[in-house]
C-alpha cells in the first residue's frame, strides 16, 4: 500500500471513530507500528488529526465519542486482557455496579460464572451478557435509553441508584488523565456513571492503554475517588503513557495491567472508600502504600540516576 493510500486509511479510520490507538491503525492498514507512527505526524503537521498517547484522535483537544458498533471492533485484544484480569477482583457472593462500554460488557462475560454475584447495570448490554448465567443476579437502573451506547440514562437511571450500596464500581471512559480523572464525550452519560461512582465503596476503571492521556468533555470519577486502574501494558516505546500511568500511581490509584508477568492485582494495600476512609474488603500487600516503585535492578541504569518513565512502570507490571 502506498503511504497516501495509507494515510487516507488512517484518516478515515479517526474521523469515524474519534480516537484509535496505534496498534489498531497498524493491524488496519498491514504495516508496523513505527510506519503508522510517522503516518500520524504527518497528517497532524496537516492539521487534519492530533496525535495522543499511543493513538491519534480528531482535532481539536476534545475526542467526540464513538458509536457502539465502531468501539466494538476497537482495540479488542486488550479489552479481552483488562476483563480477564478485572474479573478476578470480583469474589463470590459480591455486590457490584458495571457501567456501559464494551469493556465492561467483555467482563460482564466473565462475570456470569461467579456463583452468587448481585450486579447493578444501566447497561443493557451488560444485562443481556449475564442473562443466562445460573446464581447471578441482574438488577436494571430505570431511565431513557440512549442507543448509540444501549445504556440507560437521564433522571430515572440516577434515581434509581440512590440509597444504593455496593461493594465496587467497574467503569470505563473516553479518556484518563492524572490531573482530570476519568472522563466521557457525553452529558448524561456522565451524570449516571457519577451516581454509579456515589454507590460504591472501590472504584475499579477500565480503560486501554490508547485513553491514557485522553480527556474529553465530561468528567466522571476525579482522580481521588478511582481505587483501581486495570489497564494493559503499553507499547514499550509509548513514554507518554507511561508517564501519565506513574502520574496517577502517584496519587495513589493503584494499577493492574493486563499481560504483564505476576499478578499486580494481587499486591496491592486492601482499598479503601476515600470519601469516608471505611475500609473494603480487598487483597494484601506486603510493602506499605508509599514504598519505591523502583526495584533496586534499575538503581544506576540511566545516567546521573534518572530513571526513564517506562522502567518506573515495567516496575509497576511486575507487582
Amino acid at each position: 500500500m502506498f503511504a497516501a493510500e495509507r494515510r487516507q486509511l488512517i484518516l478515515e479510520m479517526v474521523r469515524a471513530n474519534g480516537a484509535v490507538s496505534l496498534r489498531e491503525l497498524a493491524r488496519v492498514v498491514q504495516t508496523s507500528e513505527v510506519t503508522v507512527r510517522r503516518d500520524v505526524r504527518a497528517l497532524e503537521a496537516e492539521g487534519l488529526l492530533d496525535r495522543r498517547h499511543g493513538g491519534a484522535v480528531l482535532p481539536g483537544g476534545f475526542t467526540r465519542e464513538s458509536g457502539f458498533p465502531q468501539k466494538s471492533h476497537l482495540a479488542t485484544a486488550e479489552k479481552t486482557a483488562i476483563a480477564d484480569l478485572a474479573a478476578g477482583l470480583v469474589e463470590e457472593g459480591e455486590a457490584i455496579v458495571v457501567g456501559a462500554g464494551t469493556t465492561t460488557q467483555e467482563l460482564a462475560r466473565r462475570l456470569a460464572r461467579v456463583p452468587g454475584l448481585t450486579v447493578v447495570t444501566n447497561s443493557l448490554l451488560v444485562a443481556q451478557a449475564l442473562a443466562h448465567a445460573n446464581r447471578v443476579e441482574v438488577v436494571m437502573t430505570g431511565g431513557t435509553l440512549r442507543g448509540s451506547n444501549y445504556a440507560l440514562v437521564g433522571s430515572g437511571a440516577e434515581q434509581s441508584l440512590h440509597g444504593l450500596r455496593v461493594s465496587k464500581a467497574f467503569l470505563s471512559g473516553s479518556g484518563l488523565t492524572a490531573e482530570r480523572g476519568l472522563s466521557t464525550s457525553n452529558m448524561l452519560s456522565a451524570s449516571v456513571d457519577r451516581a454509579l461512582v456515589q454507590a460504591a465503596a472501590e472504584v475499579v476503571v477500565l480503560a486501554d492503554h490508547s485513553k491514557l492521556g485522553t480527556d474529553t468533555m465530561f468528567q466522571t470519577v476525579p482522580t481521588d475517588l478511582i481505587t483501581r486502574l486495570v489497564t494493559d501494558e503499553p507499547p514499550a516505546h509509548d513514554d507518554r503513557a507511561a508517564t501519565e500511568l506513574q502520574a496517577l500511581a502517584d496519587q495513589g490509584v493503584q494499577i493492574a495491567v493486563a499481560g504483564a508477568t505476576g499478578s499486580p492485582a494481587a499486591d496491592q494495600p486492601p482499598p479503601r472508600d476515600r470519601r469516608r476512609d471505611v475500609p473494603v474488603p480487598g487483597p494484601r500487600r506486603t510493602q506499605p502504600p508509599g514504598a519505591n516503585l523502583r526495584p533496586a535492578s534499575l538503581a544506576g541504569d540511566q545516567p546521573n540516576g534518572t530513571e526513564r518513565p517506562a522502567a518506573r512502570v515495567a516496575d509497576l507490571r511486575r507487582r
